[in-house]
């Protein structure tokens, strides 16, 4: 019988006590053990390593079973917020937007550079992504050489493994190995990942799923993005892909495939209109959906009849990822939210029709915006939770990210 890796298990138990004592604590060793259902051995093997590495802190509380008594107090284990600080950001086609944070993300400082990325050659954006990341760590009275990593996340299809982006609204040109050129210019470890995974662990850290280990995030901004959580793990495809949600077939007509993109996509819900006047000045600035929301508030009644079709289509999609993976609970956040009731009320009673009547009851249908600095702590988590899985020695992460 094949046995496991022991590099990959020590890595796993390692991650595992990290993220309990970061969700829990202060907690003692003994709840590791059991919450965890690790033996107490291994747990104090990791701890002590842990605190050797200065990853955790030490807290002593008094004897909780009597407290008019003297006993001897428990010792109790939190993460040490200094021990590591990272840099996240969300690259939207019209926005970057930066978030610095310490180990147990909480943001220290962020930053937003309002652009429109998507003109600009991959130089230029790479210039603004550098002066970004420079900006946001000295306003937190930092210096480059105190960030660990950086997490890049965008929006379109992202190899999390390579750092190569094959497509994204953000780029005008395709299979950008954009990790590689950020790592050269910060000379720090630099991940590029999906947003909609960025976003996705922001719920789970400190969203909507912070009670949840299997969830769904369906992310409806310019692209449709989906995040998938199983186990406490994301799921990504080959090479560590993401899973561009637009693409999602949905049906054909006269030989042509239609794609949920093309339905629900913000340059399909816009439509013609945002060429002209001042609703294209909305969009360049990135203030689309809003526009949008106030045309259909004043009644503008194709504006409407498009939201209902999006939220319906965006309801048949979420209905065949529930009778897919099961999940608990679908996350469902973006700008697209903006448009209000006639979108959301569409999308509920699509999903209602669609959903099979033997899992009806499974899954809570929760819709949150999110705001940008969200997506960009989201990021900065991607980059904390590889930490949290690394090898340290006394001076930081013993292996490149």
């Amino acid at each position: 019988m094949k046995t496991a890796d022991p590099e990959l298990m020590r890595a796993i138990n390692r991650f595992t006590v990290l993220d309990k004592i970061r969700r829990r604590g202060p907690i003692s060793r003994v709840e590791i053990s059991e919450r965890s259902q690790l033996s107490t051995t291994t747990v104090s093997a990791i701890t002590g390593s842990l605190l050797d590495d200065g990853l955790i802190l030490t807290r002593h509380e008094g004897d909780i079973r009597n407290t008019a008594a003297r006993g001897r107090p428990r010792v109790m284990l939190e993460l040490n917020p200094d021990a590591a600080r990272v840099v996240g950001a969300k690259i939207a086609t019209n926005r970057i937007v930066f978030a610095l944070t310490n180990f147990c993300g909480e943001v220290l400082s962020k930053l937003t550079i309002p652009v429109r990325v998507d003109r600009l050659p991959i130089g230029v954006i790479s210039d603004l992504v550098e002066d970004g990341v420079r900006r946001c760590v000295v306003d937190a009275g930092l210096s480059l050489s105190d960030i660990d990593t950086v997490c890049l996340g965008l929006p379109g299809v992202v190899e999390h493994r390579t750092g190569r982006v094959r497509s994204s609204p953000v780029f005008r040109e395709i299979d950008v190995n954009f990790a590689e050129e950020m790592t050269s210019r910060l000379n720090l470890p630099t991940i590029v990942e999906s947003d909609a995974h960025a976003i996705a662990l922001a719920h789970h850290w400190f969203g909507h799923a912070r009670d949840l280990d299997d969830f769904v995030v369906v992310s409806l901004e310019q692209t449709l993005g989906l995040g998938l959580l199983h186990n406490g793990q994301l799921f990504r495809g080959a090479g560590g892909l993401s899973h561009n949600l637009g693409d999602l077939v949905l049906g054909s007509v006269s030989d042509q495939t239609v794609r949920l993109s093309e339905i629900a996509g913000e340059t399909a819900i816009f439509g013609e209109q945002q060429l002209v006047g001042h609703f294209a000045e909305a969009v360049r600035v990135g203030r689309g959906m809003a526009h949008a929301q106030a045309l259909i508030s004043a009644d503008d009644n194709p504006l409407s009849a498009t939201a209902m079709r999006a939220g319906e289509a965006v309801g048949l999609a979420v209905a065949n990822i529930v009778t897919l993976f099961g999940p608990p609970r679908v996350i469902i956040v973006g700008s697209t939210l903006l448009l209000g009731s006639v979108f959301i009320d569409s999308l509920r009673q699509s999903y209602a029709r669609a959903i099979p009547r033997s899992i009806r009851e499974v899954a809570e249908l929760v819709f949150d915006p999110s705001p940008d600095e969200a997506w960009a702590q989201g990021a900065a988590v991607v980059a904390l939770r590889e930490l949290y899985e690394s090898p340290w020695g006394t001076t930081g992460p013993a292996s490149s990210l």
